[in-house]
């Protein structure tokens, strides 16, 4: 990271759902290096406190246990957060799920799961933070969506579905408070080297005869470079929609994914 990066978010607090690991925690640190406060919410609290463990900055690294879809659990996450830390900043709502199943064996238990932790959480976790901010107008919300809020993939209705949503939420309230200080946009990575796509690779090789190289394959096509995107180019692009210099970037779904969306 250039020295121009360092610290341009110091006295900045943010949260980052979802900081457990992959992109959250590629995001997080980040986040740390260019001087903010960091709070790692996750489902998880033992995996939180690996990752506050792994990324060692003492004093402006805190954790909290939530589930995004608990309204009560977020509400009261969000206000220790701020206890804790000060005033929230920035939010990043990372925290999500993928499960593939053919729209014909979609259940209405997997429709809503997908729906409560990608959309509803997002929405939640945003509500948490939005009234101080527009009290001190001023504050940044990046949510992670995917290249599947912006087209189609076969045998994911249930997790499109919820990510065209997060993009539709990021374009409304962005609009609704563009002239308050508050930026609101969308990351959108292609397959990138996370838990979730070891997860699609495992349910590639069992349900199918094809061996866990012949998967990657089949799903590394749909970036035109030809790779799996890393956590911390994902991370890149959130932490420059954070910066103090990127206050008339709003409402965008920025994709993240080798030339895949143009």
């Amino acid at each position: 990271m250039s020295d121009g990066t360092l610290n341009r978010l110091k006295d900045r607090h943010a949260v980052v759902t979802g900081g457990g690991s992959g992109i959250g925690a590629a995001t997080a640190a980040a986040l740390l290096r260019a001087g903010a406060r960091v709070t790692l919410m996750g489902r998880d609290a033992a995996k939180l406190e690996t990752q506050r463990a792994a990324l060692g900055n003492g004093e402006r690294i805190a954790c909290a246990s939530v589930d995004v879809t608990d309204e009560d659990a977020v509400n009261d996450a969000f206000a220790r957060a701020a206890d804790g830390h000060g005033a929230i900043d920035i939010l990043v709502n990372n925290a999500g799920q993928a499960t593939a199943s053919p729209f014909a064996q979609t259940g209405l238990d997997l429709w809503k799961r997908m729906l409560d932790v990608n959309l509803t959480g997002v929405f939640l976790c945003t509500r948490a933070v939005l009234p101080a901010m527009l009290a001190r107008k001023s504050g940044r919300i990046v949510n992670v969506a995917s290249t599947a809020g912006q087209v189609g993939y076969p045998y994911v209705a249930a997790y499109c579905a919820s990510k065209h949503g997060v993009i539709g939420m990021t374009r409304a309230l962005a609009l609704e408070v563009a002239t308050q200080g508050i930026t609101v946009n969308a990351v959108c990575p292609g397959y990138t080297e996370t838990e979730l796509l070891q997860a699609s690779l495992d349910q590639i090789t069992r349900k199918t005869s094809r061996s866990e190289a012949e998967a990657r394959s089949i799903l590394v096509r749909h970036n035109p470079q030809q790779r799996f995107i890393q956590p911390e180019e994902v991370a890149n692009a959130v932490l420059w929609l954070c910066a103090p210099g990127s206050s008339s970037i709003t409402g965008q779904s920025i994709s993240v994914s080798g030339g895949e969306i143009t």
